[in-house]
């Protein structure tokens, strides 16, 4: 629990309020699912991708099998989520 409690996150201002603005034009045109994929898209973005050098040390990737299992469930749900989207009928 103290790793959750002492790592920091950088995230750019600029990612937060695109994120807002997404989010926002998503919801007031009724595609509720859209806007939830695109926070699920960015909190895996934030979480993984833009903070890398967390994970790194000495340019080796500290990586192990959890995290390669934790990023893989999150790619898999990110696809059927899209695949979900694709298929689903429209309201």
């Amino acid at each position: 629990m103290e790793l959750l409690y002492s790592t920091q996150l950088a995230i750019p201002l600029f990612q937060v309020l695109l994120l807002l603005v997404l989010s926002t034009i998503a919801l007031l045109f009724g595609r509720l699912r859209i806007a939830l994929f695109t926070n699920y898209c960015f909190t895996l973005y934030w979480g993984y991708i833009s903070n890398l050098d967390l994970f790194t040390k000495a340019g080796a990737f500290k990586f192990d099998t959890f995290t390669f299992t934790y990023f893989g469930f999150g790619l898999l749900i990110v696809f059927l989520a899209m695949i979900g989207l694709f298929l689903s009928k429209s309201d």
